[in-house]
This record gives C-alpha cells, sequence and structure tokens, in this order.
C-alpha cells in the first residue's frame, strides 16, 4: 500500500471546486492522484476542474456510483472518497498510508470539524464518539479503504443516501475501522441552509429510520433529494 487516489464528487459546484482542488494540491505534488466525478453538473464545475486533478469523469448522479466510477479508474492501492467542501488535514496521505501498514486494518475515517455555530462543533464531537462506538463511518469523514477490500465488498451500494454507512456496515465484516484523531474540515453550510437544529433532528430521525428498514430513496424524498430513475 504505496499509492492513494482521492476520489471527489461533485455536482454544480462551481463555485467551490477550485477551492477545494486546489487544497490538494500539495498531495497532487507529492504523488496523490486525485480524481473528480461529476454527476451532470450544468454550471461549469468540469471545467473548472480539469486543470486542478488528474483526471474529470462523468457518472450517473448519486454519491454511490459516481464514487464507484472514480474507484474503477483510480490507480491508487488506497481509495480516500473526499466530499468537496471537505479539507484534508496537512500531509492527509501519510497519515493514512502508514497507519493502514502499520496497523493491518483495511479501512477507516478521520475524525471531523465542522466550521460554522458552536452547536456544529458539538455536532461533530458526537459524530466521532458514534463513530468509534458504532464502527460506521460517514461521508463527512473522508473515508479510505484499501483498494482490495473495497472491490471484495463490491463497492459503494447505487442507492440514494446511506451508501456510506452501507458501505461500512460490509466493511465491518472484514475489520474494524481506523479512527484517526487528526481531523478533516467540513462546511456547515448543508446545517445551516435550512437551520441548525431543524436539520440535526432530521439527520437524527434519517438515521433512526434507516437502521429501522427504511428504504434509501424514501429517506432521500425526506431529505429533499430526489433519486434519478434508473
Amino acid at each position: 500500500m504505496n499509492s492513494l487516489s482521492i476520489i471527489v464528487p461533485v455536482l454544480n459546484e462551481a463555485e467551490g471546486i477550485g477551492e477545494a482542488l486546489s487544497a490538494l494540491a500539495p498531495l497532487r505534488q507529492r504523488g496523490v492522484e486525485v480524481i473528480v466525478v461529476d454527476g451532470g453538473s450544468r454550471d461549469g464545475t468540469t471545467k473548472l476542474a480539469k486543470p486542478l486533478a488528474d483526471n474529470v469523469i462523468g457518472a450517473p448522479r448519486g454519491r454511490g456510483a459516481q464514487m464507484n466510477a472514480g474507484a474503477a479508474v483510480a490507480r491508487g492501492d488506497v481509495l480516500l472518497f473526499l466530499h468537496s467542501d471537505t479539507r484534508l488535514p496537512p500531509k492527509a496521505e501519510t497519515l493514512v498510508l502508514d497507519a493502514l501498514k502499520q496497523s493491518g486494518v483495511v479501512w477507516g475515517r478521520f475524525d471531523i470539524r465542522i466550521e460554522g455555530h458552536l452547536l456544529l462543533t458539538i455536532v461533530g464531537l458526537a459524530m466521532n464518539l458514534r463513530s468509534r462506538l458504532s464502527g460506521i463511518a460517514t461521508g463527512d469523514q473522508a473515508m479510505f479503504v484499501t483498494r482490495a477490500a473495497f472491490q471484495s465488498v463490491d463497492g459503494f451500494p447505487d442507492i440514494a443516501l446511506m451508501e456510506d454507512v452501507a458501505l461500512s456496515r460490509s466493511l465491518k465484516k472484514l475489520s474494524s475501522p481506523l479512527c484517526l484523531r487528526a481531523r478533516v474540515v467540513t462546511s456547515g453550510r448543508r446545517w445551516q441552509q435550512h437551520g441548525l437544529l431543524r436539520t440535526i433532528l432530521l439527520m437524527w430521525r434519517l438515521r433512526l429510520a434507516y437502521f429501522l428498514g427504511a428504504t434509501p430513496a424514501a429517506l432521500a424524498r425526506r431529505y429533499g433529494y430526489v433519486p434519478r430513475e434508473n
């Protein structure tokens, strides 16, 4: 495990994609591959991304499908899935590759800090604790996995929501996750857009409903996302 590929799923991220990919420039200079997977942007996201990534490809809309498409063309021994509004800690590739080598574990994630209101800081701390106790990671925590392990569980399920939870469940059968204490920093825009408390309560309800058996498509509609038609 000597090489890392970072896969960034995007959809209409023209406003922030330049900053997001520029933050990965030092990693690219050290040999990390950066792949952007677009789900059908109409705002020029791909044009802005091409000079700042090693590969920009298209895929059917949906994070699971997009991340699987990126993994299929990635060259790295280890795959890291990064949301476009999340920033990695310094020397992230060394942290990931060294931890995997030393532990013998096949997957993991970072701790997270959410920018913005103090309440979001508390949310981030709760996410980190819940993840340690449950062994379930979220996409915001920059999940990483060896290529071999990812392929052995057939990657992300192509579902409308909770693809990160579903992948975690599959990978837990192979090993417990590495929980790196180095923190990624993610934007609080998702929470702030519709109100902090309202969004926090909604996410808790969606997660509980998923564990109780609700379908991802139904949950996605409650979240305000309309799944694509197959």
